[in-house]
């Protein structure tokens, strides 16, 4: 049978990090692909207790159906660790939606704010969930280029001036994902001023703002925020466990009143014994004591990368600026070196990584960088990867 599908699914490709892991499953590959939590962060002690607490004191709670924003205690407790780590982000206007990951949050945000021929602006290079979710609502993207504090204010002055029905523009202000990038203070305050000015939404996505092994906090854009412009999306997959897909989104209440409503269509609600993991975890145990825990392990990954980059890259064909948290290693490669030919080469060693155009807003534009990712494979594997990289390399 010939299937008509849609004409929004039919221009979405699939994921390219997606298609590299399906590939690169053989037990011989060292992956430097994918964005996952190391093995060792996950808090396997208390999620177990937890869980055996739930299934024994309160089954029917966690295996009945609930309610689409969250779970109230979930809500409060997150309430109360946001504000403790950062005491201006949510407003007296503001409302908390539990989402299924930070995925769904900007997908639901997408969703009700986005008509079709819409402009979406975005860091260039970014993330490709986002990029896909926005290319799957039939809008245009606009990519603005990223430099090492931030996008380029000029270049996203000028798109705001030339072009009409921009409504959103996202964000990944820390360890940005891929360059690793931090947009610098005095960029967060220009942004949202651009945005006020013009009557564009943000959506700040910060999965990895907890993650900072380097450096001092940088307030949240979503803290400057006066007028109900921002969406913040927060997720529990960097520091607790993605596989329990529990995010949350921070927003005037205006907004998170049509999410929910989206939501209630989308899921119902999101799963419940993620949200008491989450909730638990929040209250019960110590989650500053964990994301330091987080914070030394990955410190400790990237300079096992930074050292084994310094020991085999003799001709130093990789330059990067090290990022001051986050997971990733944004690198550039020469200009005379074919990317696609390079990740080919590195794919027949075994190694796998990520070509930089596959986060790009346009994906046929030059591009001389890959992603590397530092948090998934152990530092053993990291220094042999690293090698096996270098060894007899075409320059």
């Amino acid at each position: 049978m010939e299937y008509n599908f849609s004409d929004k699914i039919q221009s979405v490709k699939p994921s390219a990090i997606k298609e590299i892991l399906k590939a690169s499953k053989k037990s011989e590959f060292i992956s430097f692909v994918a964005a996952n939590p190391a093995q060792e962060a996950f808090p396997i002690d208390e999620i177990e207790r937890i869980c055996q607490w739930v299934l024994t004191e309160n089954p029917i709670t966690a295996l009945q159906y609930s309610v689409s924003e969250g779970t109230k205690h979930l809500n409060y407790a997150i309430k109360d660790y946001v504000t403790a780590r950062e005491q201006n982000l949510i407003k007296d206007s503001d409302e908390i939606l539990v989402v299924s990951g930070a995925q769904q949050g900007i997908d639901l945000s997408a969703k009700v704010l986005l008509n079709e021929g819409d402009y979406v602006l975005t860091e260039d290079p970014s993330y490709i969930g986002a990029l896909n979710t926005f290319r799957l609502y039939n809008t245009k993207i606009l990519g603005i280029p990223m430099q090492q504090d931030g996008v380029d204010l000029d270049i996203m002055e000028n798109y705001l001036k030339t072009h009409k029905n921009i409504k959103i523009f996202y964000t990944v202000p820390n360890f940005q994902n891929p360059t690793g990038y931090t947009t610098s203070y005095e960029k967060r305050k220009a942004i949202y001023n651009l945005c006020q000015k013009y009557g564009i939404v943000i959506i700040e996505d910060n999965p990895y703002g907890e993650l900072r092994f380097e450096g001092e906090h940088i307030p949240s854009i979503k803290s400057l925020d006066t007028d109900g412009l921002v969406i913040y999306v927060g997720s529990f997959s960097k520091i607790i466990a993605p596989g329990i897909r529990v995010g949350y989104v921070i927003a005037n209440k205006n907004i998170t009143q049509k999410i929910g409503v989206a939501k209630e269509f989308s899921d119902i609600h999101t799963n419940v014994l993620g949200q008491i993991i989450c909730e638990k975890f929040l209250t019960t145990c110590n989650i500053n004591l964990h994301i330091a825990k987080l914070q030394r392990l990955y410190k400790n990954k990237i300079t096992a990368m930074e050292n084994a980059i310094a020991k085999f890259d003799e001709n130093n064909f990789l330059s990067y600026v090290k990022p001051q948290g986050g997971l990733f290693l944004w690198c550039k490669i020469p200009n005379h070196i074919d990317i696609s030919e390079f990740c080919k080469e590195c794919f027949n060693k075994s190694i796998a990584i990520v070509p930089g155009f596959a986060f790009q807003t346009d994906e046929k534009a030059e591009c001389h960088h890959i992603r590397l990712n530092f948090s998934t494979p152990t530092n053993e594997e990291i220094q042999q990867g690293i090698e096996k990289m270098f060894k007899k390399i075409e320059l």
